[in-house]
């Protein structure tokens, strides 16, 4: 055996391989790892835009809670305005209630005093009468002395 012969017979046997391999195995395999960088690719920019939309959504979501506080603090401030402009109400009709309970006070009051003073001139004009009667030792008639009797009931 010659071993150059053997040497060439391996090179066409090794450039056969080489083609055979380039025509029928290296596409599918050059196709499939295509693909699968493609798909590496896509999931790539998947991942990107998931990132993205999670910044944005916790975005979002830190701008809802903002508004939601100050929505909140808007809503206490307006329950505190009614709640001290109840009180306030309600301090404007004790006061009010109480203006009328004085009022009413008052007028009984005064129509105490007026009916003691009406039984107290009656009582001055039954002692004016008697002391009078007892001065000058004589009945006096109410009746006919009654003009002089109310002038002095009202000077009292």
């Amino acid at each position: 055996m010659n071993i150059n012969l053997t040497i060439i017979g391996q090179a066409i046997a090794f450039a056969i391989f080489v083609m055979f391999c380039m025509k029928y195995v290296w596409p599918p395999i050059t196709a499939a790892m295509a693909e699968r960088k493609k798909k590496i690719a896509e999931g790539l920019d998947a991942a990107e835009r998931a990132e993205r939309d999670l910044r944005l959504a916790q975005e979002r979501a830190a701008d809802d809670l903002r508004e939601s506080k100050v929505q909140a603090a808007a809503i206490i401030e307006q329950a505190n305005k009614r709640a001290n402009l109840i009180i306030e109400e309600a301090k404007e009709q004790a006061r009010e209630e109480a203006n009328r309970v004085k009022a009413a006070a008052q007028a009984e009051l005064n129509q105490e005093i007026n009916q003691a003073r009406e039984a107290l001139r009656a009582q001055v004009v039954v002692l004016a009468v008697a002391g009078a009667e007892k001065i000058l030792e004589a009945s006096v008639d109410q009746k006919a002395h009654a003009k002089l009797v109310e002038k002095l009931a009202a000077e009292l």
